[in-house]
């Protein structure tokens, strides 16, 4: 026993110790199925859009498709306590602006009582009850032109992050 003892001992002295760390390491990046937890600030033509300062951190399964591909892409391989600025184009944050995404409706479509504003933001339910986000584009004597496309569609995204915990 003491012999397997010291047969171990001695080849654990030839193995560089950052091979454990390195194999550790590995787990603790960011990658498929692993659970993040970061800090940011997101920021679009210059001003602040959204920040999780003073609030918990944004938490996500790593791969699961619930944060823009842009930014899951640029956290790849990162490690808690790791600070990023990332800048994600259209392409890769909510999408460039649809034009098939502006549909013309009645203004008798909406509650008499209610002013019409450009770049109003407002919800309408589809017939399935999925419920989403719309704003008016343009007024006109007798119609509404909406916009179904993202808010931040056709926009850079400029995020600011630190990375909480990896697990």
């Amino acid at each position: 026993m003491k012999r397997l003892l010291l047969a171990l001992l001695i080849i654990s002295l030839f193995i560089p110790a950052d091979c454990y760390a390195k194999r550790k390491g590995d787990r603790m990046t960011i990658q498929d199925g692993k659970t993040v937890e970061f800090d940011y600030t997101l920021t679009v033509d210059g001003q602040v859009v959204e920040t999780s300062e003073g609030k918990e951190p944004a938490k996500y399964t790593h791969g699961e498709g619930k944060i823009v591909p842009g930014l899951s892409k640029e956290l790849e391989g990162m490690k808690a306590g790791e600070e990023k600025s990332i800048e994600i184009s259209p392409e890769e944050g909510y999408g460039n602006i649809d034009p098939k995404a502006f549909h013309e409706v009645p203004k008798t479509d909406f509650p008499q009582d209610m002013e019409l504003k450009i770049g109003m933001p407002f919800q309408a339910k589809a017939s399935d009850g999925k419920v989403f986000l719309i704003r008016i584009a343009q007024i006109k004597d007798d119609t509404v032109i909406i916009d179904f496309n993202h808010p931040l569609a056709g926009k850079k995204l400029n995020f600011d992050v630190k990375i909480v915990s990896v697990e």
